[in-house]
């Protein structure tokens, strides 16, 4: 089993799609624009919180830059008064997480998503696991698939990339594993669909918790 397993965290180990739709549907009635299903949010999350508001807005809107940033800001907002109204933990994970901390496994978190966000989730719905590192976006750092925070993350838990793998819902996730040079299991119960995870290069791609933890335990 490999010593490290980094893990994304919306649509991996928690469902956020709620108060992700709640904060963008926010911005869009507050300014007459068209709202948008849950279903279309997640073909629009992963790529941060400004990719996301570009994507929901009608497109003349969102190429113009200033306007964006208005809603940007305005979301942010909102979302950090109610980030946590509907988000709740995929079936199976804290029970997994606590599993493989009890065997000695290191466990980190590599999410797009503001960093703030990030530590107040991980905080709030996996209080009890001592993840190694907690990698959320920062301000002038890359979003993935850049592959720069899965070297953070290696460097903070002294593991050599052979001995890590990256768990993720989206295509973003597997390409940030082979842009880093690491093993990856993608996971379908998230925002997207197993078709993007193998279209991004996905060996390994599961549909419950159970086979998560089997794919991890024969993965040498």
């Amino acid at each position: 089993m490999k010593r490290l397993i980094i893990f994304d965290l919306d649509g991996t180990l928690l469902n956020t799609i709620g108060d992700l739709a709640d904060a963008v549907d926010y911005v869009m009635r507050s300014r007459n624009l068209p709202e948008h299903t849950n279903a279309e949010y997640r073909q629009m999350v992963g790529g941060g919180i400004k990719r996301l508001v570009e994507r929901a807005l009608p497109e003349e809107l969102s190429k113009n830059k200033q306007y964006v940033e208005e809603c940007v800001t305005q979301f942010r907002r909102y979302y950090v008064d109610n980030i946590d109204r509907h988000t709740i933990p995929y079936e199976g994970i804290p029970e997994l997480l606590r599993k493989l901390q009890e065997e000695g496994v290191m466990l980190a978190v590599a999410s797009n998503k503001f960093q703030h966000g990030t530590d107040r989730l991980v905080a709030k719905f996996f209080g009890d696991i001592d993840f190694v590192a907690i990698e959320g976006n920062r301000e002038g750092a890359p979003l993935k698939p850049n592959p720069e925070i899965i070297h953070n993350i290696l460097l903070k838990a002294g593991v050599e990339r052979k001995d890590a793998v990256m768990v993720g819902d989206s295509g973003i996730d597997i390409r940030t594993a082979i842009s880093a040079d690491i093993d990856s299991i993608g996971v379908s119960w998230g925002f997207r669909f197993a078709e993007e995870l193998y279209d991004a290069g996905a060996k390994i791609v599961v549909t419950t918790c159970e086979e998560l933890e089997r794919a991890i335990r024969q993965m040498a």
